[in-house]
């Protein structure tokens, strides 16, 4: 009897530590249960530059159609499509023979008035020294008339006045054909070196540094005088963006202000700087036009490129920054996800000021060393728990 009822005791305590242990995984399996993981970044302080994004396409910053200043044929060409030239390399020579011609013709003239005014010269001479004469004979007669009056005969007294008179008048004459004589010769003179300075032209010489981008003459091609261009000479070493910067960032722009230019053809970047603005607001389009140079020393961008162009429009030095992934906005403002230290999510509303193209300055709703929740949010809500991983987003 007494080894029955021990045998019953085993087994009620066998089935009792079965269902305990039946029970248990349950229990653990609810314990364990992982928490969302969810990316964060921390508020931090740093320098924020806004800007605003323009496209523009690249010019270059001179451009001309080299022009003849003279008619004539085009004798030789020396430069093609596509090549560097310097300042004041020769580009063609033109064949104009007829102005060898206007210069003998001009020298020509320029020696008969030399002649010209050689002999007015000698006229003059003689004229002053018959002049001399005769005031010396008239001088005379008047001193005797005025010793011994009556001596001398009234008519004879007229008479060499008469005549001293006359020289005077001629030599007046010689001194009017010398000055004449003398500006004809600087109008010859004149003349001539204009024909000279002209037969410079046939050489044509490139009038600043640059590329040839297009060629409009050959050998033996007739060139009109102002009208028919050799080649088009683009400078290249430095281009110019034009960009249309909207009202209300035109207080913004100043001289030197920095512009990063993108050029997606190239998947490159580079540094820009405004260089000039027009001062005047469009009442059409109500933008002020802004050119923003780009040096380009080994010719990688070439006129006609699209370039994106983000001019700086503000700055802000040690503010608290936050990563743009973490602004979730709607039409009352901007919030952020915060987690505290126990892991819990906190949504609050924040004022953000300037951006950049990844982050925000925040004004107020957040403090520098808060965690953020960055990327997707789906489903998070005040006070749920979550596993936080840092990221750099910065």
């Amino acid at each position: 009897m007494r080894q029955h009822l021990i045998t019953l005791l085993f087994t009620a305590l066998a089935a009792y530590l079965s269902g305990c242990s039946n029970g248990m995984p349950a229990a653990a399996n609810v314990h364990s249960a992982e928490l969302p993981m969810v990316a964060v970044a921390p508020v931090t302080r740093s320098s924020i530059a806004a800007s605003t994004e323009m496209t523009a396409e690249f010019q270059p910053f001179q451009e001309v159609d080299v022009m003849a200043k003279v008619a004539g044929f085009v004798k030789t060409i020396r430069v093609d499509l596509g090549d560097r030239v310097r300042d004041g390399q020769l580009l063609a020579e033109l064949e104009a023979p007829e102005m060898n011609d206007d210069i003998l013709r001009a020298n020509a003239v320029v020696e008969q008035i030399t002649a010209e005014v050689l002999t007015a010269g000698d006229e003059l001479k003689r004229a002053e020294s018959s002049r001399e004469i005769a005031r010396l004979s008239f001088a005379r007669i008047e001193d005797a008339a005025k010793r011994e009056p009556g001596l001398v005969p009234r008519q004879e007294f007229d008479e060499a006045r008469a005549r001293d008179q006359i020289a005077q008048a001629q030599v007046a004459a010689a001194k009017s054909r010398l000055r004449v004589a003398e500006q004809k010769i600087q109008v010859a003179k004149a003349e001539e070196s204009r024909l000279r300075t002209m037969r410079n032209y046939v050489t044509i010489t490139a009038p600043f540094s640059g590329v040839v981008t297009k060629r409009y003459a050959n050998l033996g091609s007739m060139l009109q005088s102002t009208t028919t261009p050799l080649v088009r000479l683009s400078q290249v070493s430095v281009l110019r963006l034009s960009l249309p910067v909207p009202e209300s960032l035109v207080p913004a722009v100043k001289i030197g202000l920095p512009a990063t230019v993108q050029v997606k053809s190239l998947g490159r970047s580079f540094e820009g700087r405004v260089a000039r603005f027009a001062g005047r607001v469009d009442s059409a389009t109500r933008t002020m036009i802004t050119e923003v140079d780009v040096q380009n020393p080994q010719g990688v961008m070439m006129p006609g490129m699209y370039a994106t162009v983000a001019l700086q429009s503000a700055s802000r030095a040690d503010v608290l920054a936050a990563p743009l992934g973490a602004l979730e906005r709607n039409a009352s403002g901007s919030r952020v996800y915060r987690v505290d230290t126990s892991g819990t999510v906190q949504i609050a509303p924040v004022e953000v000021g300037i951006e950049d193209a990844k982050r925000a300055e925040v004004v107020k709703g957040a403090a520098e060393g808060d965690l953020l929740i960055v990327g997707s949010k789906a489903g998070l809500k005040n006070g749920d728990k979550v596993r936080t991983k840092v990221v750099e987003t910065l």
